[in-house]
């Protein structure tokens, strides 16, 4: 998951001087932390939380295969595309639909929906050449992201059989990755080398960045506002982030080397992962706060 929705943390600058001048001015806000792993894994990486405390994300096999998980009341279960060499679940929302990303022999992803035992592809607009579903509301309304013919990465929003491509104007690359139940939608792009993060509210988009952060990946949306990111600092270092009632706050796992935020639900309880050690195994957590 980390490698799937975290692909820019190289890119950008900014002076540590003024990292260290925002992160001294900085809110505080306590974050209770609570481990999630899969049994036997060699990495865990949860991607979504629903209301009901239900976790999605992906887990690391002892072969390096990647398979998607749930994590329900204390209960773990492996959902496997059956026609994916690996695949991943990036979010799930309260009917306890996923959306993710399946990945075939030769490593092209194609976004998908798994609802009620079934999956349904979700491969983006027509001429797509891979994609990735990335977040679903309560009304089914789905947003990712697509490559098309070039290379070039698009977000895109999904409405029952149609799609609406997403490009926040000037970026060379879109990635749409959370939809409320209001239809707010947040964004990461790329822009003069640098990671950037956008909340699209159906005719606008407006720049939500990490105040300090050299980039910002703003991953997941509540139907309050609350938003969970990824960020990282000039020598790729990552962070946790969340926008809550006006105001950004930082987070990282107690002893960790990097840590970033995934998902959020609306009970104050975000998902993400951490490591131990700079490159480690990701590990995942819940944190409430």
């Amino acid at each position: 998951m980390k490698t799937c929705k975290s692909l820019l943390l190289f890119l950008g600058f900014v002076s540590a001087s003024l990292m260290a001048a925002t992160a001294a001015a900085a809110p505080t806000l306590t974050f209770k932390f609570t481990e999630v792993s899969v049994p036997g894994a060699l990495a865990t990486d949860p991607g979504g939380v629903n209301n009901s405390g239900t976790i999605v994300g992906e887990y690391e096999d002892k072969k390096n295969i990647a398979h998607c998980f749930m994590l329900a009341d204390g209960k773990v279960t492996t959902i496997n595309h059956p026609k994916a060499a690996s695949d991943t679940c990036i979010h799930i929302n309260s009917a306890g639909a996923i959306v993710g990303a399946a990945t075939n022999s030769a490593g092209v992803p194609k976004g998908f929906l798994y609802q009620n035992g079934k999956f349904t592809d979700i491969p983006g607009p027509s001429g797509a050449a891979a994609s990735a579903a990335n977040g679903i509301n309560d009304s089914g309304l789905i947003v990712g992201d697509y490559a098309d013919s070039s290379g070039v990465y698009h977000g895109f929003l999904l409405k029952g059989r149609t799609y609406k491509t997403l490009d926040v104007p000037g970026a060379g690359f879109t990635m749409a990755t959370g939809i409320n139940n209001t239809g707010d939608i947040v964004l990461f792009w790329i822009k003069s080398a640098a990671v950037e993060s956008s909340l699209y509210n159906g005719k606008t988009y407006r720049t939500i960045n990490v105040p300090g952060a050299a980039n910002s990946e703003a991953l997941d949306i509540n139907n309050a506002g609350d938003i969970v990111y990824d960020t990282f600092d000039s020598s790729g270092q990552s962070q946790g982030a969340l926008f809550h009632s006006g105001k950004y706050y930082t987070f990282d796992y107690p002893k960790s080397a990097d840590t970033g935020g995934f998902g959020i639900n609306d009970h104050k309880l975000l998902v993400g992962f951490y490591e131990t050690t700079n490159n480690g195994p990701d590990r995942g957590f819940k944190a409430a706060y």
